[in-house]
């Protein structure tokens, strides 16, 4: 069972989904109804023309057109009912799909961390084409229950013992209906979970198919994705087994009713109170009475369509970061980690940690793997929060900054960069503010990627999607996209890894003498980035253990495992094509220290 806490987002998502669709749903309600009604006219428009037919009465020729002409009414008023349900069931899910996009978007990293990717995706697409579904169904619902009412009253108008006896029955069927929507909505929302669960682990075999290809494990993880196929089938054969017994239940207590009214009924017309037309009439109406079977589609339409809807206000009830009205004053880019805490999964990564980058310096982040390092590159641009501490760029806590504030102060570069944009250009100009060519080309050559776009069939104009490149140049152009956008902090989270040697000297001199970033922080895990630095923060048990240069934290046996064999790249120990003079910009303050 859901709490009225849980059901809050999913309610008021539904309400905006049903107002987006408002003058659409309103149609199709409208529509609906209209066909219900003809419907209803039909059975007495049948009746009448019978009893004249028996009769030859003149006026027989005038109700057989009249019965036609409802036929025909009714057949394009259901046309009319299945375009907009269609109409209202996509802009619906278009409208759910893009405003849960928008909140993950808004949320970021967040999302995923919480409910994992694949979920997220199954919630985006299946959940929300489900969910989208829901302004239709509520819609033909009103409508489906029309024709039982009406029909009841139907009853009543040719004679008032026929709509009693369908009373004596309609609670059974009221109980019906109530525990099949209950006990549906149970089964679907399971069935829902479990499909999450197996979309997550699909998505994750997807992120690393070349390390399961290469150890040989593909029927191991295909065993592993599709564990929990059972317990879907058990959902899915539970789901049916719901709907066959409402079904079952449904067709033993309707057919009662009918035979009930229809008996009443030759009974009444052996007293001479009903016509055979009128007998003819409550057959029918009898019939859309007991309609329970187009009632429990409806009631199952609109279960699925709130199951879905709860796992996609589940998401949206995730809390997005809220923004500050405070404006960056004018700094070098000195950013400030003061007693940041951040767990996640019940461990606590980060601990209590102190840290000052001053303003114009470069700092490598080192540490084991697991340390927090990507965690702690996320904390200084706020693509996540602390649970406790704060961050602070130039004096002002990163909460307290407005949005374009903090995206244009902080750029970043990531070991598997998303390269967004149709072409190579707009890939390298993705951002809220896009540059120009020219810049976009100068980046490009200080992260030495200008060359081997230039080889590309169409240069910058080549569509992303068909530029062949490896790891080294993907990772190349997310660095020329970072430098282009300027800013004060540029946060590199391992985007050096897959380059060559002598490619991620020459980046890390641009970095050090030509960047547009007074200030840099690179999460580094060989001994070259990091004794080119001008301090390295050395983490180590979710604490800053030191912070130094390279050659001073380098006495320290620990520090030299956290690079395993590697040796020290300093001036005395770089390979021959590895002495090269490297200028550094003048910090405009030592590198402070951090408390234990």
């Amino acid at each position: 069972m859901t709490t009225r806490a849980d059901d809050d987002p999913t309610r008021a998502l539904l309400r905006a989904a049903l107002r987006h669709s408002g003058a659409r749903c309103a149609a199709l309600c409208a529509v609906s109804t209209a066909a219900t009604a003809a419907g209803l006219l039909l059975p007495a428009a049948l009746g009448r023309t019978l009893d004249l037919l028996l009769t030859h009465a003149p006026a027989a020729g005038r109700w057989v057109w009249c019965s036609a002409g409802l036929m025909l009414l009714l057949a394009v008023l259901d046309a009319c009912a299945s375009v907009l349900a269609g109409t209202v069931d996509a802009r619906a899910t278009a409208w759910l799909r893009s405003a849960v996009t928008g909140h993950l978007l808004a949320l970021g990293p967040r999302a995923a961390d919480r409910l994992g990717a694949g979920d997220l995706v199954a919630r985006l697409v299946g959940n929300a084409a489900q969910a989208g579904t829901a302004p239709g169904a509520l819609a033909a619902l009103l409508a489906a229950l029309a024709g039982p009412l009406g029909g009841m009253v139907a009853l009543f108008l040719i004679d008032p013992w026929l709509a009693a006896v369908f009373l004596a029955g309609a609670p059974v069927l009221a109980l019906l209906l109530r525990a099949f929507a209950r006990d549906t909505s149970e089964c679907v929302a399971r069935y829902q979970r479990v499909q999450g669960r197996i979309a997550a682990g699909l998505a994750e075999a997807v992120g690393g198919f070349r390390t399961i290809r290469a150890a040989g494990a593909e029927d191991r993880e295909a065993a592993r994705i599709l564990r929990p196929l059972p317990e879907l089938s058990r959902a899915g054969h539970r789901m049916w087994r719901v709907q066959g017994r409402a079904a079952a239940r449904a067709v033993a207590v309707a057919p009662l009713l009918h035979l009930g009214v229809v008996a009443v009924a030759g009974f009444l017309l052996t007293r001479h109170r009903l016509s055979v037309g009128e007998v003819l009439a409550a057959s029918r109406y009898a019939v859309l009475a007991t309609g329970v079977g187009v009632l429990v589609g409806q009631v199952s339409a609109l279960t699925r369509a709130g199951a879905a809807a709860r796992r996609l206000g589940e998401v949206r009830a995730l809390p997005v970061p809220r923004h500050g009205r405070r404006a960056l004053p004018p700094g070098p880019g000195r950013l400030e980690l003061r007693g940041v805490t951040v767990r996640r999964g019940g461990r606590t990564v980060l601990d209590g940690v102190d840290l000052v980058v001053p303003g114009g310096t470069t700092l490598a982040v080192v540490g084991r793997s697991g340390t927090g390092k990507s965690l702690l590159a996320a904390l200084a641009g706020r693509l996540t929060d602390p649970d406790a501490g704060e961050v602070l760029l130039d004096g002002v806590p990163l909460p307290d900054l407005t949005h374009d504030d903090l995206r244009d102060a902080v750029a970043y570069a990531f070991e598997r960069p998303a390269l967004l944009g149709r072409t190579i250009e707009d890939t390298i100009a993705f951002g809220r503010v896009a540059p120009s060519p020219a810049q976009v080309r100068e980046a490009a050559r200080a992260a030495h990627a200008d060359a081997f776009v230039r080889r590309l069939p169409d240069g910058y104009a080549t569509p992303c999607a068909e530029a062949p490149r490896s790891g080294g140049e993907s990772q190349r152009l997310g660095l020329a996209r970072a430098f282009a956008h300027g800013g004060r902090l540029l946060i590199l989270d391992d985007a050096l890894s897959s380059l060559d040697t002598v490619t991620e000297h020459h980046i890390t001199r641009a970095l050090l003498t030509h960047s547009p970033h007074p200030t840099r922080i690179l999460m580094a895990h060989r001994t070259a980035t990091a004794s080119r630095a001008d301090a390295v923060a050395w983490l180590d048990g979710g604490r800053v253990r030191a912070v130094g240069t390279h050659a001073e934290l380098w006495r320290d046996d620990a520090y030299r495992g956290v690079f395993g064999d590697e040796p020290v790249e300093d001036d005395g120990d770089r390979a021959p094509d590895e002495v090269i003079a490297v200028e550094r910009p003048s910090p405009d303050a030592p590198a402070e220290g951090a408390r234990r």
